[in-house]
């Protein structure tokens, strides 16, 4: 429960309008300083006084991204029902609100299209831009592990890039598919995956944010170095959770956080790293639980100036061998 000063300081922080259209925001998702300036079209110092107040009195938490900050709304707890309960009673359809739903939606829009032309630009040199981290073979070493060695019915790789996932657990699964919206990547991945003899893989353009899968079809699920690119990750692991069958498997490669800024601007990256708390608040917001980690540092004299790397595992709640039925007895939707 919240004391008395507690409740008065957030009801004053949220009654201001610009206070109150960055709280209406931030319920569709995580966004930084950058982001709600050009959205609400206010200078950087104001918007910055806006979130400091909030901050300050519980209605927004500040994640540290190297030198940038993506604020979120409190979701737990007593002042999580309290912000909750004071957007529950805002008109989402006021004209105010609509604009900035849309000023937000292009931003992103724009976001990912320069993460899209990064891609089509270094496809056929992306395995060597991975080099920034710990030896690939360790990192498949460690997902290896971490899917296990049963064979399973169906793998799913969101963000395929180059087909590296497809191609190292293919023989595990009755079917693999890959999505990825960047049609050059896409050419990449069929290519190699054909010279390795892998041309029955299924490769599909698609977005992991609207997988066309039906739900609970897939076994494993994969997002391989894929979740720094990417505006908003939740939706993205809501997305992967819900395509996974109960006691299906989804294992993240990403990197911890690190202050390598140049990849922001060099590589299209969104991310500088990411917690075992974020993932995990994620994991479990997307429905998923049993959550474990295993760290990659770089070691040796190569070690600096590389970033470590995490492998993350979750577990979709349900009984084992549901996605299987879920094959017979859904209607599949593919791409």
């Amino acid at each position: 429960m919240l004391d008395q000063r507690s409740v008065v300081a957030m009801l004053k922080a949220a009654a201001e309008p610009t206070r109150l259209r960055l709280l209406v925001l931030l319920a569709e998702g995580e966004l930084n300083v950058k982001d709600l300036t050009r959205i609400l079209g206010q200078s950087q110092p104001r918007i910055s006084r806006h979130l400091k107040l909030m901050s300050e009195a519980g209605l927004i938490e500040r994640i540290a991204d190297g030198s940038w900050a993506y604020f979120q709304l409190v979701d737990r707890g007593a002042s999580g029902t309290l912000v909750r309960g004071l957007l529950d009673a805002v008109n989402p359809a006021d004209p105010a609100f609509e604009r900035d739903r849309k000023r937000a939606e292009t931003v992103k829009r724009e976001r990912e299209a320069a993460a899209q032309a990064y891609f089509r630009d270094h496809a056929a040199q992306w395995d060597r831009i991975r080099a920034f981290h710990v030896d690939e073979t360790e990192v498949e070493a460690a997902l290896v592990a971490a899917i296990g060695t049963d064979r399973c019915r169906l793998l799913v790789d969101l963000g395929t890039g180059t087909g590296r996932m497809l191609e190292l657990f293919a023989g595990r699964a009755e079917r693999a598919i890959g999505f990825d919206i960047n049609h050059s990547m896409l050419a990449y991945a069929r290519g190699r995956l054909e010279q390795a003899g892998l041309g029955a893989v299924g490769l599909r353009h698609g977005d992991l944010y609207d997988v066309a899968l039906a739900d609970g079809i897939a076994d494993v699920v994969i997002i391989h170095q894929v979740l720094h690119f990417l505006a908003d990750p939740l939706p993205a692991l809501r997305e992967a959770a819900r395509i996974l069958g109960g006691g299906g498997r989804l294992v993240i490669v990403d990197f911890a956080p690190h202050k390598m800024e140049f990849l922001r601007e060099q590589h299209a990256h969104e991310r500088l790293g990411f917690s075992g708390e974020q993932i995990g608040a994620w994991l479990a917001e997307a429905g998923l639980d049993a959550v474990t980690s295993q760290s990659l540092a770089p070691a040796g004299v190569d070690a600096d100036g590389k970033l470590t790397v995490i492998v993350w595992t979750a577990v979709k709640p349900g009984t084992p061998g549901t996605a299987a039925t879920t094959l017979q007895s859904r209607r599949k939707v593919e791409a």
